[in-house]
């Protein structure tokens, strides 16, 4: 059977096919013309944009730098707004007169304390970025009761207690000396409710062991074991004869002063506290409290933990907004018991912070080899964080919390912040960039016009 196309036939039509190709092609490259710039952009030397997306690392790129740039940015744009809520809120107290101008103003007592694993400096940026703001707006004054240390806010808390269960002493503090030439000077001062702010749990717990220790310790410290008197062995002068010269002694060097003052030891234990008889001069009810949440967590394992509650401070901004708040009113109540009346509200309070504290917090430290002698006469310190919270009835009785009215929240909940109090640098710029183009000059007088 003959070949319906012979080679010659299919080479004639593979070349007619590749020249219609290339004539198309041809043609279509004749049309096509390269996009011109627009006159705006070239002026300003901005090239032709180009006009597909870029590649898919680019891409994965700026999705993930934008996502977590625009979460950023918007919690903490929306934690200014928290603050700023709460702070105009209680403005007004800022606004109320006195009724005497000598008055001194309502103080509230701050206790902070390191956090385990940490130094201070933490404790102090939680104060300055979430309540001091608050506390700012309402015009009221504080001091801080400070400790570095576990033991510090417990031994300072009984002090102070013990100093108005026995206020005359022959020892006076600064505070005293400055009260008692208020009192000369006829300088009135505030009478009403003060308040403590107590923040963390750490914190908590000493607070709590320093108020019992105060009213239901004795006033005197308890008797320490004396320490090991060295004997001193008698040297003997060497004999020689009188022409000898005796070695110079070496010089002794002073003894280097203690950084700071010993902590004192506590004055009672909780197993105390059932034998432990009330002062004659104890109060119905002590100053209000505020426990204010302090959420601390360390290690690398935790990253993530960490970086979750970082792009969710807005929530923490607004719940430490509220309880500052309330103490800046002033409205109280008492500690209550949970549903299953086992612990009070004193025992639970801030209690999920435990879990974030580091595992050296509950182990027993062991004493160095220097230190084995000292802690053979002198007894261990007391683990304060380690130990469960033990509440005498006749105290927890009188403690009363701050809790913010529901009309007051209410009202806090309708304030409107502007965004120019919350925004940014950048947009602000922007904001008033725009403000300075669109706004009509002032008039001048020493132009022509005028």
């Amino acid at each position: 059977m003959a070949d319906s196309n012979p080679p010659s036939a299919q080479g004639a039509a593979s070349t007619s096919a590749t020249s219609t190709t290339s004539a198309a092609a041809a043609n279509s490259g004749a049309t096509y013309k390269n996009p011109t710039p627009n006159p705006a952009f070239r002026m300003m030397g901005i090239p032709v944009l180009p006009r597909k997306l870029p590649s898919r690392n680019w891409m994965i790129f700026f999705a993930i730098t934008g996502s977590l740039s625009a979460a950023i940015i918007y919690d903490k744009r929306e934690k200014k707004r928290a603050t700023a809520r709460w702070s105009k809120a209680v403005s007004h107290l800022a606004r109320e007169p006195l009724p005497n101008p000598n008055q001194l103003p309502r103080k509230l007592t701050i206790f902070l304390e390191s956090p385990p694993g940490d130094g201070l400096r933490v404790a102090q940026d939680h104060f300055t970025e979430y309540i001091k703001p608050v506390l700012a707006a309402s015009g009221l004054d504080w001091e801080f009761v400070q400790g570095r240390k576990e033991g510090d806010i417990r031994a300072a808390v009984a002090e102070r207690i013990r100093r108005t269960r026995q206020p005359e002493t022959e020892s006076q503090t600064k505070d005293e000396i400055v009260q008692e030439i208020r009192r000369k000077n006829g300088t009135p001062e505030w009478h009403g409710v003060q308040g403590d702010i107590v923040i963390g749990r750490h914190t908590w717990k000493e607070y709590i062991r320093g108020i019992h220790e105060g009213w239901l310790g004795p006033l005197t410290p308890p008797p320490q074991p004396e320490p090991e008197v060295k004997k001193v062995e008698e040297t003997v002068a060497s004999e020689g004869s009188e022409g000898e010269k005796q070695e110079p002694k070496p010089e002794e060097k002073p003894e280097k002063k203690p950084e700071r003052p010993p902590q004192p030891p506590p004055y009672n234990t909780t197993k105390d506290y059932p034998t432990s008889p009330l002062p004659l001069l104890i109060p119905g009810e002590f100053s209000p409290s505020a426990p204010i949440p302090f959420p601390h967590i360390l290690g690398f394992s935790n990253t993530f933990i960490r970086l979750r509650r970082f792009l969710n401070r807005r929530y923490l901004a607004d719940d430490i907004g509220r309880e500052v708040a309330a103490v800046c009113l002033a409205a109280a109540r008492e500690y209550r018991e949970d549903a299953d009346l086992t612990r009070s509200e004193q025992q639970i309070v801030l209690e999920h912070e435990e879990r974030d504290w580091p595992k050296s917090v509950w182990k027993d430290e062991k004493p160095k080899e220097g230190e084995e002698k000292a802690t053979a006469t002198t007894p261990p310190p007391e683990k304060i964080w380690a130990s469960p919270i033990v509440l005498d009835p006749r105290i927890a009785m009188r403690m009363r919390r701050f809790e913010i009215q529901p009309e007051e929240e209410a009202r806090a909940r309708e304030i409107v912040v502007p965004e120019e109090e919350v925004e940014g640098w950048i947009k602000g710029s922007f904001r008033s960039l725009y403000r300075w183009a669109v706004s009509k000059p002032e008039p001048n007088p020493s132009w022509p016009d005028e």
